[in-house]
């Protein structure tokens, strides 16, 4: 631990952020000539200063106690952001797969609705096969910060009026989750479901949600499904 090193990094911080001695003091509660102490290295703040510090500065403790200038890094930001390129450049590549193998494949793209739900899929077929890919859910309503305990997702196929499940993304586990982390984990990639080009309209496609709390209390959100209307 440098204390000389952590002295011009809080100095760096403090003008960086357009504070004096003064205010800079003002914000931890000290006396700017502690300031004057901690910029020159000839103290440092108190553990609980130093967390504050940090927190408010977004740089990790360690950092700043070995003198490095290292923002936090957002991880969940990194892996989600890491999961969408992953699953574009899969679908990418079963679009070319099924373009190579048959060039009359005719592809919808899948979206809802609902304001309170963004979706990314598609749906692809010819006369001999098909094939649904649905995945990076967004909830874009008010901000659910319940844990759950379990959650399901149900794809339903909305045909003659009778609703039939084509699959289901279950979490069951001993630790609650979120909807927001739940719903980067869920994905649909099916092939073979029964209805045609023509038969594939609006609202033929049905996303059921429920939530399970730890109070066993259900909460259902119901999405359904835009396809556009091309069958050329």
């Amino acid at each position: 631990m440098d204390q000389k090193e952590i002295g011009k990094l809080i100095k760096d911080f403090r003008k960086k952020n357009n504070l004096t001695q003064a205010q800079f003091a003002q914000k931890y509660g000290v006396t700017y000539q502690a300031v004057s102490k901690w910029e020159n290295g000839k103290n440092i703040p108190d553990i609980l200063i130093l967390k504050q510090i940090c927190q408010d500065f977004n740089i990790n403790i360690d950092d700043l106690l070995e003198g490095n200038n290292k923002k936090k890094k957002n991880i969940k930001k990194i892996i989600i952001s890491i999961g969408v390129l992953i699953l574009v450049l899969l679908l990418i590549l079963i679009i070319t797969l099924l373009n190579n193998t048959d060039s009359n494949f005719t592809f919808k793209t899948i979206s809802t609705s609902c304001s309170n739900f963004e979706i990314f899929g598609s749906a692809a077929y010819n006369r001999s096969k098909s094939y649904i890919y649905i995945a990076n859910i967004n909830y874009c309503g008010e901000t659910d910060n319940t844990d759950y305990q379990t959650i399901e997702c149900h794809l339903y196929e909305n045909n003659n009026d009778l609703k039939v499940e084509l699959s289901k993304y279950t979490y069951s586990n001993d630790s609650p989750i979120k909807l927001d982390d739940f719903l980067q984990t869920v994905e649909f990639n099916l092939d073979n479901f029964t209805l045609n080009c023509n038969e594939m309209t609006d609202y033929s496609l049905l996303l059921e949600i429920n939530c399970t709390d730890t109070n066993k209390k259900i909460t259902t959100y119901r999405i359904p499904l835009i396809l556009d209307d091309s069958c050329n």
